[in-house]
């Protein structure tokens, strides 16, 4: 093979990724040690709270390519249909989460929905996924991200907590809250930035081909 068709090689492929003492003799054996206190949740949920319905709930991160090479990369979209957790209207909080592991990646209709290009084929959705859970996410070691949302006055944004991949962060995101029929809707945006929660963004060929650091992400949370 030619060098140049090795290289063309390295550019597809490239464009297919966008861790007892014991007791001296004879001594009695010690006491069994009291069981610790309870320690009670950081946020526990009221009596009336309400439970986010994931089945109408969703999550979506588009995340955009970057470096010299960027065309011959893909625009991604990253989502969670899996998100579980509880909506304090009397204590205005919500409280929730969901796994990595459960996330997808360019699911054609929320592709189309961002105005993304065509979709990628399926084995660079494959390794999209992969690179992202464990050379970006460290899913293994960070599973779970979790948020702390409270409302404050009417018109206001929400102020809101994320944890993601070991790392706390604290934001004011606008949001539409709507109430119907028993049921309350919060939809909104927000732009984040990998590096403040210690993330490195993916890359290749010395960042050539690599992932932009901010992410834009939209929610619709559903509760009832």
């Amino acid at each position: 093979m030619t060098k140049f068709h090795s290289y063309r090689k390295t550019i597809a492929l490239a464009a297919l990724l966008a861790g007892c003492s014991q007791l001296p003799s004879g001594a009695p054996p010690a006491p069994p040690e009291a069981p610790p206190p309870a320690v009670a949740p950081a946020h526990t949920p009221a009596a009336n709270a309400l439970t986010i319905d994931s089945a109408q709930s969703l999550i979506a991160v588009t995340v955009r390519r970057g470096g010299l090479l960027a065309r011959l990369g893909h625009d991604h979209l990253v989502a969670s249909r899996h998100v579980s957790g509880t909506v304090s209207p009397a204590q205005n909080r919500a409280d929730f989460q969901f796994r990595l592991d459960q996330l997808t990646v360019d699911e054609a209709d929320l592709r189309i929905a961002a105005g993304l290009e065509k979709q990628p084929s399926a084995d660079a959705i494959d390794g999209t996924r992969n690179n992202m859970l464990t050379r970006v996410l460290d899913a293994e070691r960070y599973p779970v991200v979790t948020v702390h949302a409270e409302r404050g006055a009417a018109g206001q944004p929400l102020q809101v907590a994320i944890t993601l991949h070991g790392v706390t962060r604290s934001m004011a995101i606008p949001a539409e809250i709507r109430e119907s029929k028993g049921v309350m809707t919060v939809t909104g945006s927000v732009n984040l930035k990998q590096s403040d929660f210690g993330i490195t963004p993916f890359s290749v060929m010395a960042g050539a081909l690599a992932v932009q650091d901010q992410l834009e992400l939209r929610f619709t949370l559903a509760a009832k």
